[in-house]
This record gives C-alpha cells, structure tokens and sequence, in this order.
C-alpha cells in the first residue's frame, strides 16, 4: 500500500490526482487539511498527503470508469451531516464515489468518513489504508466524537446485506438499522438520503457460499458472474435528497425509531426507482 511507498512515487501519485483533478480543485481540496499531530495524522489516523495520493487511481474510476453523474449535491448542508446510502456491489465501490464525488463536485468539497464494518481492521493492510484516508470503524463512539466535530459521515444501514445482495434482489432495500437514527436524534444532526444507481450491476452475484465464509471469517462469500467480485464498468448516477431533520429522543422505543427509519428508507428507495426510469442503460 501507499504506506509503503517510498516519497517519490507519492509525490507522483499526488501530481497525478492534482493533474487529474485541475488546479482549481487541487486548490480546494487543500482547505481540507486537518490538525495532525506529531505523526502527521489525525486522532483517527487520517493523513491528508496520503489521502491526496491514493485519491488518483479513484479519480480516474470516478471520471472515465464508472463515469458518475451526480444530482441534488448542492442538498448537503454545512457542518455535521449523516449521508444515509444504499449498499451493493460487492466490493465497496459505491462509498468510494460517493467521497470523490463530494470532493470534486460539492461546493465547498467535503471530506466523507465511511462507518466501515469492525471485522474490516483485521485484514492485513487495510486497516492501515482506511484509516489514512479517513474511514474508521462505525462504533456509536466514533461517530458521535466526529459529528460533534461537524463532519459529514456516510453510512450504509443495510451493511453486510446490502453490499452482498443477490441478482434478483438488486435495488430492493434490505433491513435497515436503527443505530444512525438514535446517533442523528442524540446529536440533533441532519439526515441526507444518498441514492446509488448502477452499483447493483457492478458485479452481479449469484449465490452466497456460506461455509466458505464461515471458513473464512466473512460475513458473506458471494459467487459472481465473472468469477470475482471485479467490478465492471457500469455507469454511476449518484442522487442526494433534501436534509432531513427528525425530532424525538435517542433511546426512545425501537418501534419509534423504526417509524423514523423507514421514512428514510422510503426517500432512497424513491431516489432508486426514479434514477432507474430516467437511465438510459447500465454501461451508458
């Protein structure tokens, strides 16, 4: 990973990603420079260099790849936010251009930290690399410690289930936790429902082969078309719904919360079947 890197090639990374982002934007993405302490991070790890060079290759999957289009980015509010997403695909690719596009096309740009699951740190170099570029564990703690900062925070309530869909179940909403609606409650923190259309497509699974992941310690194995969950280039078309601000007490009754939940659940699935009708097709 780039941790290992030497300079030089970070530098490149870096000139690569500003190359590709243009100086306005490489000028932009500056201003997001946080307080790092002797190490050159955050109290999470975050590290705004390192960020900088490994954004390139996502840059360039952002752009010419999946060729996202974003609509009602401009919704985002200033300060604290919780980004409440839609999961799939198989490999996190969806969080991933939901961070670009809010760097290169939010005015001001904004630094997203993604809730990644707790069993994610223990895989050998990732840990390291998520939590360089910003992405921490989705602990109650975690969260509240950086809303309470003002950031934005992307979180997939589906989880595991989500992003692990079988094909006949593609853009049908699975379970959704209740936990980011106690955290917004708790901290009075707007709500901005994300809708991601052509994730589903990205790697169409077949079957989920539990005893291997069991084996292996996964929470699911899925089987793809292709043999591996390497995404194909199916296009993008990222939606963001107006803030939503709900009223109540944190540790009110799970059947409150879930009323609350579902409302959500209930704009993103609306952003989904709208961003299906208006597509085109999944490669265009």
């Amino acid at each position: 990973m780039l941790e290992r890197l030497s300079d030089r090639v970070k530098k490149e990374f870096r000139e690569w990603t500003e190359h590709m982002v243009g100086d306005e934007r490489s000028r932009r993405l500056q201003a997001l420079a946080r307080t790092e302490n002797e190490y050159g991070v955050d109290p999470f790890g975050f590290n705004l260099d390192y960020s900088l060079a490994a954004m390139a290759p996502f840059v360039w999957l952002y752009r010419h790849y999946h060729r996202v289009e974003t609509f009602g980015i401009e919704n985002l509010p200033p300060g604290r936010v919780l980004l409440i997403s839609n999961h799939s695909g198989q490999l996190p690719m969806d969080g991933a251009m939901i961070g670009v596009a809010l760097l290169l096309e939010a005015s001001p740009p904004r630094a997203i930290r993604s809730m990644v699951e707790k069993w994610v740190p223990s895989l050998p170099f990732v840990s390291t690399f998520m939590a360089r570029v910003g992405q921490i564990v989705g602990t109650p703690e975690n969260c509240r410690r950086l809303l309470e900062s003002e950031e934005a925070i992307l979180v997939f309530p589906e989880g595991t289930r989500g992003i692990s869909k079988l094909w006949p179940q593609r853009y049908q909403l699975q379970e959704f936790g209740l936990g980011f609606m106690r955290l917004a409650l708790e901290t009075n923190t707007p709500i901005v429902p994300v809708a991601v259309v052509g994730a589903e497509e990205q790697a169409p699974a077949l079957v989920d082969i539990k005893p291997l992941a069991k084996m292996l310690g996964f929470p699911a194995f899925p089987l793809t078309v292709t043999g591996l969950p390497l995404p194909l280039p199916t296009k993008y078309r990222i939606y963001f719904g107006e803030p939503m601000r709900f009223s109540g007490r944190a540790d009110d009754e799970d059947n409150e919360l879930d009323k609350k939940v579902r409302t959500v659940k209930s704009a993103i699935q609306s952003m989904l079947n709208q961003g299906l009708k208006e597509r085109r097709g999944v490669f265009w």
